[in-house]
């Protein structure tokens, strides 16, 4: 198993899907996992979910658990599996539980 750190990420993470604030947070995560670039995890609360559509799709991670995916449906148009989440992550990442990361390809990542 690549050696995964979680550590809270201790300032203001918004993120935008074009014009659309789709999450704000100052109690966002980040995730490290081996040479991955590092993965910001944003506390669900503090996402705007009434944008947001969960997806079929469903991925495996041998380390984290099962993911599940969201659509995000903002202004400028859809953006079709942008954000995951471990809903029931294993108990090493259980910190993760309740949070959500975005494609940075999909979406602005301010931190």
């Amino acid at each position: 198993m690549p050696h995964i750190t979680i550590t809270p990420l201790n300032r203001r993470v918004t993120i935008h899907a074009g014009a659309t604030t789709v999450a704000q947070s100052d109690a966002a995560l980040e995730l490290r996992e081996g040479s991955y670039p590092p993965v910001v995890y944003i506390p669900r609360a503090d996402a705007r979910m009434d944008l947001m559509d969960k997806t079929d799709r469903a991925t495996t991670c041998p380390h984290k658990g099962a993911a599940s995916y969201y659509t995000i449906h903002a202004a400028a148009g859809d953006l079709a599996d942008a954000v995951w989440s471990y809903e029931e992550p294993h108990a090493d990442v259980a910190a993760i539980a309740g949070h959500l990361a975005f494609y940075p390809s999909k979406v602005t990542i301010s931190l």
